[in-house]
């Protein structure tokens, strides 16, 4: 679990999640003008005053637990739904850019699998 490979899965997959968190709350990053579907999906999200604010601390906050290698475990078991939902928006409403969401996806999986042995009380009786 403390390979350089992991190390280096856990801290990338971090600084993603740190750096797309917070270009959802400061726009720092100009990302391309997604389709009319994604744009109207999108506005829906930001016009309820709270659900991108809260995706965006908790992409944050995962990131900062990764980087500093703080419950890793719960971490990337709560990012599973993020990361499923961001492949889920690029698979259906924006393929073009869906390259940063398979490495989310990818990361968060190799991560997931190198400490499957924390996850096995979750399903034993």
């Amino acid at each position: 679990m403390n390979s350089k490979f992991t190390q280096i899965v856990r801290i990338l997959l971090g600084i993603i999640l740190i750096v797309f968190g917070a270009n959802k709350i400061y726009t720092f990053i100009p990302l391309p003008q997604p389709p009319a579907e994604a744009a109207d999906f999108l506005k829906s999200l930001a016009d309820t005053g709270y659900v991108l604010t809260v995706v965006a601390v908790l992409e944050i906050i995962i990131g900062i637990m990764l980087i500093f290698k703080l419950w890793v475990p719960f971490a990337i078991l709560v990012l599973v739904p993020i990361s499923l939902n961001i492949l889920l928006f690029h698979l259906f409403l924006d393929v073009p850019a869906i390259a940063t969401a398979l490495v989310v996806v990818a990361l968060n999986g190799i991560l997931l699998y190198k400490h499957k042995q924390k996850y096995k009380p979750l399903f034993t009786q």
